[in-house]
């Protein structure tokens, strides 16, 4: 976990309603709502590839293709970072019910699983890496899938965004180059500042591509599927990627294309392993969370999302958080696939959204975790479940598992 906007933007995937992260965990002492408050909300956005008769056809709950598949609607759960995960990063018993509780989103993209032991940030987050975190999270797609859902795994490294105490051998964290980061984790023993990362060798940059490489194929050993690329919130694509963690003078540093690469080659790994059409990819274009900054982000994620049109992805994951640039007009066009909104939104800016063609399908956060049933909820314009801040990295079921469907029970 991380201090002050860490926990704060740890539920950042796409807030609705509510503070929760991305897929980070806090550990800290202000709200997102007033970091949000801070750098106000993101802008609207236009789309040119859609003609308005196919623009009104797409509402929350039409039909969605999305790679392979075919999604029954298009509210997609954002990945959140629920903590409830043991020291081995095997999920807990509770993350079935709690997945399964849920599988009435289109899509459900889940918390960041770390793809190598040093690819750990954060306490109490799963793996997807050893035979036992593979068997944990075959029960949550088991029970995903039993009830029609569709669902994709996150899959992250969090580089620099990490701590000693965090990795095997009380290793140093790695990183494009040796820069510190501004920030505290939460550690095992409580807050501790971040520590000035060791920069990759090659040879290390190429195992960590492989490690993306094998970790998807582990997720499609637990059923999931497919998987979305964590490239956002400051972590290692996203430090590898902006020039302001980069400070490389070999191939994957200078440059723009050079700053790309990690990520492209990371992506190409995982589309060997699944297919483009059961792979995605989240950024946050200016969210410069965990002090991730870059000299020049719009054209640095145009680059980014030209160089995906080749790799027929099932999809882009967009989330804004502040930032008065119309990224969602400028990237869409640009992408072939699904296009997924993430942040601020709630009901009625989704429909808008969809309804004037600036996304295919939105992502909801806190709405999802405090309402099990939300498509349900929306459909019949019921009112919302509130989010429990107090409990969004708790162990135990509290605010895990117990929030009501609209009958005033709790889903099985």
């Amino acid at each position: 976990m991380t201090t002050s906007t860490n926990r704060a933007m740890s539920f950042s995937n796409s807030i609705s309603l509510a503070p929760l992260p991305d897929c980070s965990t806090g550990g800290s002492v202000i709200s997102i709502l007033a970091y949000l408050s801070q750098r106000g909300q993101g802008a609207s956005s236009s789309h040119l590839d859609q003609t308005p008769q196919e623009n009104r056809m797409n509402t929350l709950f039409s039909p969605l293709q999305l790679g392979r598949y075919t999604l029954e609607n298009r509210l997609v759960m954002a990945p959140m970072t629920r903590s409830r995960a043991d020291d081995d990063g095997v999920q807990s018993e509770l993350a079935v019910t709690y997945y399964g509780q849920r599988a009435g989103a289109g899509l459900i993209i889940t918390e960041c699983a770390y793809v190598s032991p040093m690819g750990r940030g954060y306490v109490r987050t799963p793996g997807i890496q050893t035979d036992a975190q593979v068997a944990a999270w075959r029960q949550v797609t088991d029970a995903v899938h039993a009830k029609g859902g569709k669902i994709f795994i996150q899959l992250w490294h969090t580089g620099r965004i990490s701590h000693p105490s965090l990795l095997p051998g009380n290793a140093l964290p790695v990183a494009p180059s040796t820069i510190k980061p501004s920030g505290q984790s939460w550690t095992p023993a409580g807050l501790q500042d971040y520590v000035t990362p060791r920069a990759l060798e090659l040879d290390e940059i190429a195992r960590i591509v492989a490690d993306f490489a094998a970790a998807t194929r582990r997720a499609l050993e637990a059923g999931f599927d497919g998987v979305e690329l964590h490239a956002a919130s400051g972590y290692l694509p996203e430090q590898f990627l902006s020039s302001g963690t980069n400070q490389r003078q070999d191939s994957y540093g200078g440059s723009l294309e050079n700053r790309a690469r990690f990520v492209l080659e990371v992506l190409d790994a995982m589309v060997a392993e699944a297919g483009g059409d059961r792979v995605g990819i989240k950024i946050a274009p200016e969210m410069n969370f965990n002090d991730i900054v870059d000299a020049h982000p719009q054209e640095t994620f145009t680059y980014l999302v030209n160089q995906l049109r080749a790799r027929k992805l099932a999809y882009l994951h967009v989330a804004l958080f502040g930032t008065p640039v119309d990224y969602h007009g400028l990237l869409r066009p640009r992408f072939a696939g699904a296009y997924l909104m993430g942040g601020g939104l709630d009901q009625p800016r989704a429909e808008a959204a969809l309804a004037a063609g600036r996304a295919d399908a939105a992502v909801f956060g806190a709405a999802f975790l405090a309402n099990p049933d939300l498509p349900e909820r929306f459909r019949r314009g019921a009112s919302l479940n509130t989010p429990d801040p107090d409990t969004f990295y708790s162990p135990g079921p509290k605010g895990y598992t117990d929030y009501p469907l609209l009958n005033g029970t709790t889903a099985a």
